[in-house]
């Protein structure tokens, strides 16, 4: 499934429901799966990492839909020619 595919299968699922809580409700549940994210990260839950990663890239696609962001386009305008600063692959930034 390609980002544009699954974008509009989450619009499909959710939008609506998703709209009408607003954006401001909306990334709270989305750093609320962060959060769950980062606790099967930080025990090492392998068996969870899976699912917490679906939940994330489902509320991000809902947040950018309910913006108006095409998550495709952004995604190639900020790293198609691959590092946003040094256009490199990989990047060859100095690491800080």
């Amino acid at each position: 499934m390609q980002i544009a595919e699954f974008q509009k299968l989450i619009e499909a699922i959710y939008f609506e429901r998703d709209n009408e809580r607003g954006l401001h409700a909306t990334h709270m549940w989305f750093a609320e799966e962060v959060g769950e994210l980062t606790r099967a990260l930080r025990r090492g839950q392998q068996e969870e990492l899976e699912g917490e990663f679906a939940d994330v890239f489902a509320w991000m696609s809902t947040l950018a839909s309910m913006a108006g962001i095409d998550l495709t386009a952004a995604v190639e305008k900020k790293y198609g020619s691959g590092c946003p600063r040094c256009e490199a692959t990989p990047c060859a930034c100095p690491h800080a």
